[in-house]
């Protein structure tokens, strides 16, 4: 869902390098491309964010490139970092914190997928949806 009349928005090549930057920089991003959206899906898609810049920061050495489109029905993020691992899915242990990143971004995304970039790291795109307040 975007707004009528208007190009979807884009918001390319910025780099955050915390969780609480991407959320900031996404919340300004959904007001001005989603005026109307759901609290609930602009929820989603701030823990979304968070979740892939921090692996990002924590797993990959950091963000190299974050990428915010508003597409038909919803938001696409994408964040590319260094590393050529694929994310990986954890035995949750309930006594150990953390570990809950990859499942909440699948949980939360329509859609996520991995592009790996041999000898220049990946990018993960997660497509999450947008409702109308």
């Amino acid at each position: 869902m975007h707004r009528e009349g208007r190009p979807p928005e884009r918001l390319t090549n910025r780099s955050p390098q915390s969780g609480d930057r991407a959320r900031e920089i996404t919340r300004g991003f959904l007001r001005a491309a989603e005026p109307n959206a759901s609290k609930a899906d602009v929820d989603a898609v701030l823990l979304g964010v968070s979740e892939l810049v921090s692996n990002a920061v924590r797993h990959a050495g950091g963000v190299t490139d974050f990428r915010l489109d508003s597409v038909e029905g919803g938001v696409l993020v994408e964040v590319s970092d260094a590393s050529v691992r694929r994310p990986r899915t954890v035995q949750i242990n309930p006594s150990v914190p953390g570990g809950f990143g990859w499942l909440l971004v699948r949980e939360l995304a329509t859609d996520v997928t991995v592009t790996l970039h041999p000898g220049e790291g990946k990018t993960i795109r997660a497509s999450f949806p947008i409702r109308a307040a």
